[in-house]
């Protein structure tokens, strides 16, 4: 199960192309490919870009006129498919930080 409080990371198996708001994520492993709509992509570019899925699902509320649960229960069903077809991967928003000296 995906949390507001991982980071998500794109494998190194997947592949990705955005074209004219839209992307399409090619997993080099199955040799399957998947569309992104405008927002799936925009969800997409910020998830894939923030410290943790919490900052980018703040940052999709100040993009788009949705109401809060609603925008939460698209942002994770999106990126638990995408986690269960191995085009992203979750993991602890702490991993791979250096620790304050």
């Amino acid at each position: 199960m995906v949390s507001l409080t991982e980071r998500a990371a794109v494998p190194a198996h997947v592949l990705v192309r955005i074209l004219d708001r839209e992307s399409v994520l090619l997993n080099l492993d199955t040799e399957q490919y998947f569309g992104l709509d405008e927002t799936g992509t925009r969800m997409w570019q910020l998830v894939t870009a923030s410290p943790n899925i919490e900052a980018a699902y703040q940052e999709l509320l100040a993009e788009f006129d949705v109401e809060p649960e609603m925008l939460r229960s698209n942002l994770m069903e999106l990126l638990t498919r995408l986690v269960d077809n191995g085009l992203l991967q979750v993991i602890p928003a702490d991993v791979g930080t250096v620790p304050a000296i």
